[in-house]
């Protein structure tokens, strides 16, 4: 029971909340040492315990790969939606991709006051509640494929302080809006699963995985760690490493063709 419970709860972090392996991994070594201290005062029965070899396992630090080739990224990109929730699934990936990664509850909260024709200015929700003094506004230029999918979804009301798409109630509180979010998220999941499957792709692609597919593309293209640091809106540029999947193939044979290149 327990067991099945925890890796209910991993899933929901990672996919809903789009919370890292190691927060979620710090999060349940927190409750196997609530779980070893009870069974040591005898509070309950050590056949209780979920953990260890043929139970429930934390997530490891060393990081499962959460990228798309650029290859997979084309095939993603041409895929066909068979439905409109895979449609708007679909859309609503790229549009996080495309904007530096920007996870869907940044995205839902987004008003008309953050976008010109130009650029999309924003504060992470998450910046905003772990860092009061320096909040720093991620700067995302928009191009015609991030242009076409809001004009796609944009709300009707147009005025500054209106959110950019009909997805919440700007009157609704933090808790209601934090459900909304939470359901928005868990939709685009299950439906660009579905369309990453039905094309040949990882099945266990989700919002998550566009942030990372947008890192490692930004490196392999040259970018150095430090501007992708600041395109996530990472204060410290180890945080994005952890972004990084490792180069692939490809990368790596044309370097070995062009070493003796002098």
């Amino acid at each position: 029971m327990f067991r099945s419970w925890l890796q209910g709860y991993e899933n929901y972090m990672t996919e809903t909340l789009e919370r890292s392996t190691t927060t979620v991994s710090i999060y349940i070594r927190t409750l196997r040492t609530i779980f070893n201290a009870a069974i040591a005062q005898r509070d309950i029965d050590s056949e209780l315990y979920p953990f260890g070899k043929g139970k429930y396992q934390p997530p490891s630090s060393i990081k499962v790969k959460k990228a798309l080739s650029n290859s997979q990224l084309k095939v993603l990109f041409e895929a066909i939606p068979q439905t409109d929730e895979q449609e708007l699934a679909k859309d609503f990936w790229f549009l996080s991709f495309g904007c530096n990664g920007m996870n869907m509850k940044d995205i839902l909260l987004l008003r008309n006051s953050n976008i010109d024709d130009e650029i999309i200015s924003f504060i992470r929700e998450k910046t905003k509640r772990t860092n009061k003094t320096a909040t720093k506004a991620i700067i995302v230029y928009r191009n015609k494929i991030i242009s076409d999918i809001i004009e796609k979804y944009r709300n009707k009301d147009k005025s500054p302080k209106a959110l950019l798409f009909p997805f919440l109630n700007s009157n609704d509180n933090e808790e209601i809006q934090r459900k909304q979010v939470q359901n928005f998220t868990k939709k685009v999941n299950q439906h660009i699963k579905k369309l990453a499957v039905n094309n040949g792709l990882p099945e266990g692609i989700s919002t998550y995985w566009a942030r990372h597919s947008f890192t490692t593309k930004g490196v392999h293209e040259g970018a150095s760690t430090e501007f992708m640091s600041e395109a996530l809106g990472h204060q410290d540029p180890a945080t994005t490493k952890g972004y990084i999947d490792s180069f692939p193939s490809e990368v790596k044979k044309e370097f070995s063709s062009k070493i003796f290149e002098f």
